[in-house]
């Protein structure tokens, strides 16, 4: 992402899962890990949207951890239909978080429908503080219901996941969707409003 960027490998379920991690000016206030779109069509921890979630836990006081899915750059194994995929996530998690450690967790698109996956299979205390899921993949991916605090961001203009799919799997949950006007599923010409919608929605707000 720059040049304090690290690069390091953590063990996974199929081999070597290769990181990143960017890391604020201070003391973190915890770990953020996102997961990254489709690996079977193009999809890296070096996606633009990935690096823009990056920015904006970065500058809210986060550490930050972007991976490869297995078989994608660093990453030994190959795609396993979400399934393996999962894994390397929790993996990640695993790795990479302290005990106790605060905790955020975000994704795009299939990586949206990984980290949900994901949140689901770890223990009550060990769960994330917060989820940043933007252009979620809800239309061939089976979504969990996810935490009513969870930040969803989608475009309205979304010509790969389209907007009704989240409609559809946000509704029975009543969970908002923040919808970017006019914009596509790979939010182009519109990452600096999301880093700052993210920003936004994630800093402490006064009490009513």
């Amino acid at each position: 992402m720059n040049s304090q960027t690290t690069r390091t490998t953590v063990a996974g379920p199929a081999g070597v899962i290769e990181c990143a991690i960017d890391a604020p000016a201070g003391e973190p206030r915890g770990v953020a890990i996102v997961c990254h779109p489709h690996p079977q069509f193009g999809g890296t921890m070096d996606n633009k949207v990935v690096q823009t979630l990056a920015r904006a836990f970065v500058h809210l006081g986060w550490r930050c951890v972007r991976f490869n899915f297995r078989g994608i750059g660093g990453s030994a194994g190959a795609w396993d239909e979400g399934v393996g995929e999962i894994d390397d996530a929790l993996a990640v998690i695993a790795a990479m978080r302290a005990p106790g450690e605060s905790f955020i967790l975000g994704g795009f698109s299939f990586g949206a429908f990984v980290a949900s996956h994901a949140a689901t299979r770890l223990a009550a205390d060990a769960k994330p503080q917060r989820m940043v899921l933007v252009g979620p993949s809800t239309l061939k991916q089976p979504m969990p219901s996810v935490p009513a605090d969870t930040i969803v961001i989608h475009g309205e203009s979304d010509d790969v996941v389209p907007l009704s799919a989240t409609f559809d799997w946000a509704r029975p949950q009543a969970l908002p969707v923040i919808v970017f006007p006019g914009v596509g599923h790979f939010f182009h010409g519109q990452l600096g409003l999301l880093k700052n919608t993210v920003v936004q929605e994630l800093q402490p707000r006064m009490p009513l």
